[in-house]
């Protein structure tokens, strides 16, 4: 296990921004961008960092978007430090692993969401109403259910402890264009048919997930990172039960453990017992090793 990283501090390089995972540099012609073991929940980062937790999710990224290539192309210049520029070098122990070097994309203003089981917040919302976002659903459904097609819901992107708002397809074509709307909405359901399909090999299920998308030189292609435990429901497979809530290899486990609590779900986070820290990064670990073959 190496040493955690919580946020990086580059003298020489430039910081654009640090979000509630990533810190991006700006290295002219290129982003910098370094995953760093903060892990949040409801919109609010914890204290405690997840040791390796960044490697996880960037070895993860890695491993999806080189399986999307031909689905669309993805902003990654290089994952190899020896590429990257002489002004990065210096910093090469902590960016092993962790970091990737990218296309200067224009990010789309909406995330884009895909569910293919109900779960969560998609859950919640079809007890309510009987639909997910908007989206008109069969009666009866259980927790946990599988959808009979995956389905579409975007959402705005927001500030940085605030919440996301789930938004209609035609409010997302208002903000984003019609034809970038619609081809990131195609591109969003083929890759999340492709990766079902794969992580059902190796025992995983992916109930739902979420991706960015940017455009560059005229073109979309997706950004930031892919199918990784932070952005997805991964569920095993072997264990999947519909009628309740299912066990995970994400960060649910956390979110399960901080609803025990009388918390209010905004910042400051409470503390964390080392031992939810060393089992939601043993969590990961699994899932980049069930995926990948990685082990950690």
């Amino acid at each position: 296990m190496s040493q955690p990283v919580k946020q990086t501090d580059f003298p020489g390089l430039k910081l654009v921004t640090r979000g509630k995972v990533r810190d991006i540099y700006d290295l002219g012609d290129a982003l910098l961008m370094v995953t760093s073991d903060r892990i949040s929940a409801f919109d609010v980062i914890m204290n405690e960092p997840i040791p390796d937790k960044g490697i996880v999710l960037t070895q993860i990224s890695k491993f999806w978007f080189s399986q999307m290539e031909d689905i669309i192309p993805n902003h990654i210049i290089s994952t190899d430090v020896a590429d990257y520029p002489a002004e990065c070098q210096p910093y090469a122990d902590v960016l092993a692993g962790r970091s990737m070097l990218v296309k200067k994309a224009e990010p789309l203003a909406a995330e884009c969401i895909v569910r293919g089981y109900v779960s969560g917040s998609g859950w919640k919302d079809y007890q309510a109403t009987g639909s997910i976002c908007g989206i008109k659903l069969p009666e009866g459904l259980k927790e946990s259910d599988r959808l009979a097609e995956p389905i579409f819901t975007p959402s705005t992107k927001a500030e940085l402890g605030t919440h996301d708002e789930n938004i209609s397809f035609e409010e997302m074509a208002k903000v984003c264009g019609k034809e970038l709307a619609e081809q990131a909405r195609e591109a969003t359901i083929r890759i999340y048919c492709r990766a079902r399909e794969i992580a059902d090999q190796k025992g995983i299920i992916i109930a739902d997930t979420k991706f960015e998308f940017g455009v560059y030189e005229g073109k979309l292609i997706i950004i930031d990172e892919c199918l990784t435990p932070d952005s997805s429901r991964f569920w095993p497979k072997d264990l999947y039960k519909a009628g309740g809530p299912q066990p995970s290899f994400d960060k649910q486990f956390l979110r399960d453990y901080l609803e025990t609590l009388d918390w209010g779900k905004t910042a400051p986070a409470p503390p964390l017992p080392e031992e939810i820290v060393a089992k939601t990064g043993d969590k990961y670990k699994e899932a980049l090793f069930k995926l990948a073959g990685i082990k950690l």
